[in-house]
């Protein structure tokens, strides 16, 4: 057990440090980042200022821009974008071609509440899954670890198993969130950043290239 400890140490908490220095996890509120969605319970919509919406798409980064789309009755798309600030309660869209708008809302790992709306957060296509390595490298790591697999599942929780040469088996759970190609597994004891790519043949690979690690990872289901 103190092996697999130890391998732990070496591939996640070092990929920590990587983690320090990226803007990526220096953000403040890292579980408002990415795609969220709502949708209208009728096929009428929600009138606005004399408009009929179907549904809303609103896109945050971490460089603090943001995208609005809405998606009109009649199968047309409103778009404005700027950016935005943001505190414990209150966010503030900021934009060129709108007038200032200041909202309320309250925030989980999956959803977000906008003046009482509910926004759903959706992850990548493709992206949720269990996935279990078929091979791994770097830093020695592959001569302690035996196994590993991920679940990554459609709300943004995880859980990762490593087991060792020891046949000791080590798990991690708690939420993820991406951004552009970068995935972070937020969980009890810290965070693990990586770059991530989904491919044509159901493998998702898991990088690190400061630490010159890597994580082929088949699909289960």
């Amino acid at each position: 057990m103190k092996t697999l400890l130890v391998t732990l140490a070496l591939f996640i908490s070092s990929w920590s440090i990587q983690a320090a220095a990226e803007k990526l996890t220096e953000f403040d509120y890292p579980l408002l980042l990415g795609d969220w969605y709502w949708f209208s319970t009728n096929d009428e919509g929600i009138e606005s200022d004399g408009e009929s919406y179907t549904a809303m798409n609103i896109k945050f980064t971490s460089n603090y821009d943001f995208v609005v789309r809405l998606l009109r009755a009649d199968g047309s798309v409103d778009q404005w974008k700027g950016k935005y600030d943001v505190d414990e309660t209150n966010i503030t869209f900021r934009s060129s071609d709108q007038p200032e708008q200041l909202h309320s809302y309250m925030l989980s790992y999956n959803q977000f509440v906008l003046d009482g709306a509910r926004f759903t957060k959706l992850a990548p296509e493709n992206l949720p899954g269990q996935w279990h390595a078929s091979r791994i490298s770097g830093n020695d790591v592959d001569e302690h670890i035996t196994g590993l697999s991920i679940l990554l599942r459609p709300d943004f929780l995880f859980s990762v198993e490593v087991k060792g040469t020891d046949g000791k088996m080590k798990e991690h759970r708690g939420i993820y969130y991406i951004e552009d190609n970068n995935i972070v597994l937020l969980y009890e004891d810290g965070q693990h950043e990586s770059q991530y790519k989904l491919g044509s043949d159901n493998t998702l690979t898991l990088s690190n290239k400061l630490f010159g690690m890597e994580a082929i990872m088949q699909r289960e289901y």
